[in-house]
């Protein structure tokens, strides 16, 4: 079959500090494509909706698969999938992805039509039998697939991460891809899923708290193949087993090969094994993103992160003794008054790292979704990306936006101000000479896209599908809240770590 696979466009965020290779709909695209389906790819993060438009009716899809990892894409991914029905009538538009996964009768409730099926849980083990099933009809019985008829079996987990290979060559733009001064950067997989439960996050609740590794050669040889210089790990948490990380570091060594990272962890992880990120640094470790989410034991009990406001600070000094350069984030809560802002400022300003903010938002799949207490000011999907506030906020809403967007705009101009303007010029320069333009785009559009009348003016906008309303539920036995359950994979069932 014919399949033609759409990310859709990129959010407030990716706008400034990062675009990121799409390496799940990569990796769907090779599953496909192993199947012996003929498959294209366009990414509407790094084109523009003509290539879509273009590709349409010259490839004639058979089926359309679009990708849902992101709340605030729902509408978007609705009007392409109507758009594409009457372009061509016949093809089957089916939705999957990560936030879908746990809304899916409502989406497709909403899509009127448009959507033949979502896809709940991994793409991966389910595109290959969804395309035969397609053409040879049965859709219904397809592990993890959702139609008008309602739920088929359980989704399939992968037992191996180490395939499919992700189909980079069906990507246009690669040079798009980046995070930070990391330009152009591609992304890589060596785990998958998260054993800790913290109650704003839905990967624990999507994977069903398991985690598997890539096999140490796999995952070099995959590295290995990339062309870009700098790559992001994807990981949700980095090197949970040092064994894990210390057998890819040797596979890397061997094969010589040099790239610069970016990698996510935590800090207790960091702080048990300091020693595998050294090493990691050696091989060309340059930039850890740490999400402390709070600086006090309050928060992080709230969040239930396990880490004490101590282990923050001590990883931070750990980091910065190997040379790591860190971004932290800081969950911003609507609650928060001025004099809170003020303190958060004073600690941003006072470490040298960079610090970045989300806003505290309950999303399907998250055990907050369930719990949190606050009504929802509004269910308009495209305000749920973590940079809008979607409960009541104790200062007025437009006040509220002006501390968020100063607070961000301080600690931008501390590490992009005089004191730093040479090291930005010199990796400006060293991208540019290099045809990168990504992070020269990033240091000027800052005002023009957080900015807090725009952030205001978003919430009059109007709305045409909305969120379901949250229900209340009894999380006392957490798996209620997964997708994948441990009976349901392809192969030996994916390890899970002991609570």
């Amino acid at each position: 079959m014919r399949l033609l696979l759409v990310h859709p466009s990129a959010l407030m965020y990716s706008e400034i500090f990062l675009r990121l290779e799409p390496l799940g709909l990569e990796r769907v695209a090779g599953a496909a494509r192993a199947a012996g389906h003929e498959v294209r790819v366009v990414d509407l993060q790094v084109l523009g909706p003509g290539r879509l438009r273009d590709e349409v009716r010259s490839f004639r899809p058979q089926a359309l698969g679009i990708s849902l990892n992101y709340l605030a894409n729902v509408p978007e991914a609705i009007a392409l999938a109507a758009r594409v029905k009457r372009e061509v009538p016949d093809c089957f538009v089916f939705l999957g992805g990560h936030s879908v996964s746990f809304i899916a009768e409502d989406v497709l409730e909403q899509a009127d039509g448009a959507v033949d099926a979502v896809v709940r849980g991994e793409g991966e083990p389910a595109v290959g039998p969804l395309l035969e099933a397609v053409r040879d009809g049965g859709v219904e019985g397809v592990p993890g697939v959702v139609t008008a008829s309602g739920r088929g079996p359980a989704p399939l987990m992968l037992h191996t991460i180490d395939a499919p290979l992700p189909a980079r060559d069906l990507m246009r733009a690669r040079r798009r891809y980046f995070i930070g001064e990391l330009d152009p950067c591609a992304s890589i997989e060596f785990t998958r899923g998260c054993p800790w439960d913290c109650s704003f996050c839905s990967a624990w609740t999507f994977y069903g708290r398991s985690y598997r590794k890539a096999s140490p050669e796999a995952a070099a040889r995959e590295l290995a193949g990339i062309r870009e210089p700098n790559v992001f790990i994807v990981d949700d948490v980095a090197f949970i087993r040092p064994e894990h990380g210390n057998a890819i570091a040797a596979e890397v060594e061997r094969r010589r090969i040099r790239k610069r990272y970016y990698l996510e962890t935590r800090s207790d992880v960091l702080l048990r094994h300091p020693e595998v990120f050294e090493r990691w640094a050696r091989l060309g470790l340059r930039y850890m993103f740490l999400g402390m989410e709070a600086i006090d034991a309050e928060g992080l009990d709230l969040y239930r992160k396990r880490v004490s406001p101590d282990e923050n600070i001590r990883a931070l000094e750990t980091a910065r003794r190997l040379g790591i350069e860190v971004a932290v984030n800081l969950i911003v809560d609507p609650a928060w008054d001025e004099e809170r802002f003020r303190q958060v400022r004073e600690f941003a300003l006072a470490v040298p790292e960079i610090v970045h903010f989300t806003v505290m938002t309950p999303y399907p799949g998250t055990e907050i979704w369930h719990t949190e207490s606050r009504r929802l000011t509004t269910r308009d999907y495209r305000l749920f990306d973590i940079q809008h506030a979607v409960v009541p906020t104790t200062l007025p809403l437009e006040r509220f936006y002006e501390e968020l967007v100063r607070t961000q705009a301080v600690i931008n101009r501390k590490h992009l101000g005089l004191r730093t303007a040479f090291g930005a010029a010199r990796v400006l320069t060293r991208n540019l000479l290099h045809g990168q333009t990504n992070f020269a785009r990033m240091l000027w559009r800052f005002n023009r896209v957080y900015n807090p009348r725009r952030q205001l003016a978003d919430h009059a906008r109007p709305v045409r599908h909305e969120l379901p309303l949250p229900q209340r539920l009894d999380v006392g036995d957490r798996r209620r809240l997964y997708v994948h359950t441990r009976d349901a994979t392809q192969g030996a069932a994916p390890r899970r770590l002991p609570d």
